[in-house]
């Protein structure tokens, strides 16, 4: 996955991070989550291979960190969700 395509998905979540969670259909909070979690995964190994490089771009570096940070944030409260609430 392209740097550019993960800047145009994370952008949305910036702009809107509620918007992937006012579903309340289980199968697609599931489908949200595995996508989320794949583009998690992609952004893992860029960053690794990017700080690997000679001559990294560290802004760009710390950049991909954050929208790491909030696709976990994001697949956290997602994952949360699936889980029902139990009176007590």
């Amino acid at each position: 996955m392209t740097i550019a395509l993960l800047d145009q998905r994370c952008l949305k979540l910036r702009r809107d991070p509620w918007s992937l969670m006012n579903t309340e259909d289980p199968a697609i909070t599931m489908r949200q989550l595995t996508a989320l979690k794949f583009e998690h995964r992609e952004l893992d190994a860029t960053i690794a291979r990017i700080a690997v490089e000679p001559g990294n771009d560290e802004l760009e570096l710390k950049r991909l960190k954050r929208r790491k940070l909030l696709l976990k944030d994001t697949i956290s409260i997602l994952e949360s969700r699936l889980i029902p609430d139990l009176d007590a």
